[in-house]
C-alpha cells in the first residue's frame, strides 16, 4: 500500500549567500562600532541600533532587500497593496566564551541575520519548536523534522538567514578564538491588511 507524509503549516527559515565580500572601508566601520557596544546576556551588541542606516551599508542593505523580497513572494505572497520594510538593524559581536541566549523578536514580522564573520565549522544558529504543551512525550530513536524541538543551521561567511519574528532561537557558546559578527535585523510592512467587511482592516 503506498502513503505518504504531506506537512503543512510548516515553519520557513529562508537561507542564501550574498557572495559578496565586506569592503576594506565597511570592514573599518565594523570594527569601529565594536568600540562602542553594550554587553547583553553575554555577547555585545551595537549601540546603534538603525545601523543599516548608515551610508556604508547602503549597498549592503540594498542587497538585504532583495532577498527580503524574494522571502516576501515566494513565502507570504502578499497582495499588492503591502511592503516592507527594515525597521531595526544592529551589529552583534560573540567572542569566545560569550553566546546569545534563547530569545524573539517582538514588533516585527520577518526578522534576519546577515554573517560578516562566521567560523564554518563551528557556528551555527539553533531554532525552537513553538512552546506547546505536550501531554505525553515520546524519546524518539531517530530525530526529524516532526519530532525534533530544536533544529540548527551551520552558517558561515556572507550567509543571510530570514525567519519569522516569533521562531525562537539562539547562539550557543563560542568554542573558538575568532569574532563572530553578525548584523540582525527587524522587518515590518506597510499597507492596508485585512478585510473592511469582516471588521478586520487595519491600515500601517
Amino acid at each position: 500500500m503506498k502513503s505518504e507524509i504531506i506537512t503543512i503549516f510548516p515553519t520557513p527559515v529562508y537561507r542564501t549567500s550574498l557572495n559578496r565580500e565586506i569592503t576594506k572601508k565597511e570592514l573599518l566601520f565594523i570594527n569601529k562600532v565594536k568600540l562602542n557596544t553594550h554587553k547583553g546576556d553575554s555577547n555585545k551588541s551595537s549601540n546603534d541600533t538603525y545601523i543599516l542606516n548608515n551610508k556604508i551599508f547602503k549597498n549592503l542593505k540594498e542587497e538585504i532587500n532583495l532577498s527580503i523580497k524574494e522571502y516576501f513572494i515566494k513565502i507570504i505572497e502578499p497582495v499588492d497593496n503591502i511592503s516592507f520594510y527594515i525597521t531595526q538593524s544592529w551589529l552583534n559581536y560573540t567572542d569566545k566564551n560569550e553566546f546569545h541566549p534563547r530569545h524573539e523578536h517582538p514588533n516585527s514580522l520577518v526578522s534576519g541575520v546577515f554573517y560578516i564573520n562566521a567560523n564554518e565549522k563551528f557556528d551555527k544558529i539553533s531554532f525552537y519548536k513553538d512552546r506547546v504543551y505536550e501531554p505525553i512525550k515520546i524519546t524518539p530513536k531517530k530525530w526529524n523534522i516532526f519530532n525534533s524541538t530544536l533544529w540548527w543551521i551551520p552558517v558561515k561567511k556572507g550567509d543571510l538567514i530570514l525567519f519569522p519574528s516569533s521562531l525562537s532561537h539562539m547562539v550557543e557558546t563560542k568554542e573558538t578564538e575568532d569574532t563572530r559578527i553578525s548584523l540582525a535585523f527587524n522587518v515590518f510592512i506597510k499597507g492596508r491588511i485585512g478585510d473592511k467587511r469582516e471588521l478586520t482592516e487595519l491600515y500601517l
